[in-house]
């Protein structure tokens, strides 16, 4: 693969990627240097396959709804991969339109704005649950175990309408499956296979019991529509909906809450405005997102961006953490400004791969955040920020451990 018909990199000039992530969550400065020098950047994956790692607004948004970047090409034989361990399943994630329009169509008519809505009082109650049990410890306690963890996991298992008791399980498969380099490529197998089969089981108990849940009615398309999910869909759109609903979020909120507590005068600004929060989840999101790129993307042709060349079976990563930085695109995109106004971010990414569960994530995010500064409204963290551990070696990553006292 070359960067570009004229230049050829040589083997010592290709970056590895994932790159060390920086302290914090400052974003790694190679980010902004390759989206100033070379934002069409080749360079090697986990897997050892060397990809094209764009950086800039307007390159990822190409990439992210143009056809010509594939999904569903990565489960050809001997695509590129980021991982060493191959995902080759096919799920409403790996695959293109019109196949991939026809699932998400199905979907979406359960996944729906409504049904969301309906969950807010729900997503309430458990937050108010989870920080009552917070105001009766003393502290310092650990906020990922406290809120952070338990609030999405027990959204995503009321609404697909999997057994909570269950979670502890499929949290470590979940861990395995999104891993880039901190598993061995055995683990992520096994992973993979957990998951499918613990899903085919659940499908099979749904098919034989149904109830009020979105699982139930997903097995439902399946066995009475005649425009149906296959079987293999079924069970693996479970798969995705599980793992994704809730790696993100829980993520998401540790990111946001130590981006507000090394802000005292975001929080403060919270704390007196909270009709900012929704405005404030957004900037957040753009700014800290729970992951820094994309899913792969095979070129389906030969296909010229910023002047590189990309052939035809090359392997695309859209950055999405550079792409919400790019100066081109957001004002001082550095800083967090909760009147921002129009935000369109990448977090949720963009085109047909758009996330079906942003709007639950949003409802999650804008609940846990609002109600724990106005449950704890002097909460601080209780060590150094720069003693925050961040997860290494995933595709998502937030704090591995958040100490906070109030």
């Amino acid at each position: 693969m070359t960067a570009s018909p004229e230049a050829p990199r040589t083997a010592d000039e290709v970056l590895s990627y994932p790159f060390e992530r920086a302290a914090g969550l400052q974003q790694c400065p190679m980010y902004g240097k390759l989206r100033e020098e070379d934002p069409v950047a080749e360079v090697r994956m986990p897997s050892g396959d060397h990809a094209f790692l764009l950086t800039r607004y307007e390159d990822v948004r190409t990439a992210l709804s143009d056809p010509r970047f594939s999904r569903a090409a990565t489960l050809e034989p001997g695509a590129p991969r980021l991982a060493a361990a191959p995902q080759n399943f096919k799920s409403l994630l790996n695959m293109d339109p019109p196949e991939h329009t026809r699932v998400r169509k199905l979907v979406s008519r359960e996944f729906t704005a409504r049904r969301v809505a309906g969950l807010r009082p729900r997503i309430q109650q458990h937050t108010d649950a989870l920080l009552d049990a917070m105001a009766e410890k003393d502290p310092p306690i650990d906020l990922v175990p406290a809120l952070a963890f338990p609030l999405p996991v027990t959204v995503i298992c009321e609404l697909l309408g999997v057994p909570f008791d269950d979670q502890e399980k499929f949290a470590a498969w979940s861990s395995a499956f999104l891993a880039t380099t901190s598993r061995t490529k055995e683990e992520m197998l096994a992973a993979q296979i957990g998951l499918r089969d613990y899903l085919g089981q659940l499908v099979a108990a749904k098919r034989d019991k149904p109830g009020e849940d979105l699982l139930s009615a997903l097995v439902s398309i399946h066995d009475d529509d005649d425009d149906r999910l296959s079987e293999e869909e079924l069970i693996f759109l479970g798969i995705s909906l599980l793992v994704a609903g809730h790696e993100t979020t829980v993520n998401q909120i540790a990111n946001s809450v130590v981006s507000l507590l090394t802000h005292p005068e975001h929080f403060e600004r919270l704390r007196n405005d909270p009709g900012s929060t929704g405005a404030a989840v957004e900037e957040l999101l753009r700014l800290h997102p729970p992951g820094d790129e994309a899913l792969l993307r095979i070129t389906l042709e030969d296909v010229e961006l910023n002047g590189v060349k990309i052939p035809a079976g090359s392997a695309v990563l859209p950055g999405l953490s550079s792409a919400n930085r790019d100066p081109r695109q957001f004002e001082r995109p550095d800083e967090v400004n909760f009147d921002r106004g129009v935000n369109p971010h990448f977090a949720f990414s963009h085109g047909p791969h758009y996330c079906i569960g942003s709007g639950l994530a949003r409802a999650e995010l804008e609940i846990a955040i609002g109600s724990l500064i106005r449950r704890f409204p002097t909460l601080r963290l209780a060590i150094p920020a720069e003693e925050l551990r961040r997860p290494e070696g995933m595709l998502v990553h937030g704090i591995s451990s958040l100490p906070v006292a109030w």
